[in-house]
């Protein structure tokens, strides 16, 4: 799974620093910022990939609220919030 967030957004970032201690396997974390490939890889430009969290699961994109439910879902710590 794949994990597009706004690193240059501090907010964005405190909140993913949280997930990230979790050291989840299988979540690749990547910046959208600046970042053509990513833009690629999730058909979306840069404006909408800045103003919502994406995650790539099996081949589909989601964004907003549904990627964060499936991020949840994923950190065992935080599956609470996805129930």
């Amino acid at each position: 799974m794949k994990v597009y967030f706004n690193n240059s957004c501090k907010i964005c970032k405190s909140e993913i620093d949280l997930y990230k201690k979790e050291k989840i396997q299988g979540i690749d974390w990547v910046d959208i910022t600046n970042n053509n490939l990513a833009q690629k890889e999730t058909s979306k430009n840069s404006k909408e990939l800045l103003r919502r969290l994406h995650v790539k699961e099996n081949e589909k994109i989601i964004g907003g609220a549904k990627a964060f439910l499936i991020l949840w879902k994923k950190i065992p710590k935080y599956r609470l919030l996805y129930k």
